[in-house]
């Protein structure tokens, strides 16, 4: 298998993972290597692996079975619908970031109880803010957090598309981790908790738009140039 460089992003290691699927390295049923074995494979970090893999189960070709390890269930191309979105453009990739959270955000805010509050706290400092090192490990501690205020809106179908755009949602993480596209900051991440607590669902709502506001016109201030 071929390495790959280690500033690539989760998708090319979805990529190079699915190119051995559908080549048939592997059989249906088979195991797959382990996550250190497939991190030294690939040159990438085991995070980035997990990401992978998680793309892989969510698009049919894996599955993972507790306690045991992750095998292969197809080796099918099933057609590339995520590849496709995440070839939209960046503002694109916000634009429909933004609707799920706003709305997640606001079914939370209705939903909530007091230990999905505490969690949503507890990740965020332990996501903390980017000072600059491992981006992938930063960027999965920020998606953890999304992917809380997601679940806490307690609708399944909404869990599921974020997870299937996950690795879009990676990237417009990664965006703002540059000089160009500003970082919401720590404060703008409270805000959102807070405002799910509230259990105001506008204000939750809006909470989001806020977040999210800096970086679309940001998008729109470059696109123009």
């Amino acid at each position: 298998m071929r390495a790959l460089v280690k500033t690539t992003l989760a998708d090319t290691a979805v990529e190079a993972i699915r190119s051995e699927i559908t080549a048939r390295r592997w059989a249906v049923g088979e195991k797959l290597p382990n996550e250190a074995s497939l991190s030294e494979m690939l040159s990438v970090s085991r995070g980035t692996i997990r990401e992978a893999v998680r793309v892989l189960v969510s698009q049919g070709y894996l599955e993972t079975r507790q306690g045991s390890g992750t095998y292969v269930r197809s080796t099918t191309d099933l057609g590339r619908p995520l590849d496709m979105a995440r070839r939209a453009g960046l503002r694109d990739q916000f634009e429909a970031r933004l609707a799920l959270e706003v709305e997640a955000a606001r079914l939370a805010a209705l939903r909530h109880t007091p230990d999905v509050i505490s969690n949503l706290r507890a990740l965020l400092t332990v996501r903390g803010n980017y000072g600059g090192g491992d981006k992938g490990a930063f960027i999965e501690r920020d998606l953890a957090f999304h992917k809380t205020v997601i679940a806490a809106s307690q609708n399944s179908a909404m869990v599921q598309l974020y997870d299937f755009f996950s690795l879009s949602i990676a990237d417009t993480i990664e965006a703002t981790l540059g000089a160009e596209i500003p970082e919401p900051d720590m404060s703008a991440h409270v805000a959102i908790v807070d405002a799910i607590e509230s259990g105001d669902p506008e204000a939750a709502g809006a909470a989001v738009r806020r977040f999210m506001a800096p970086v679309i016109a940001t998008l729109d201030r470059l696109l123009m140039s």
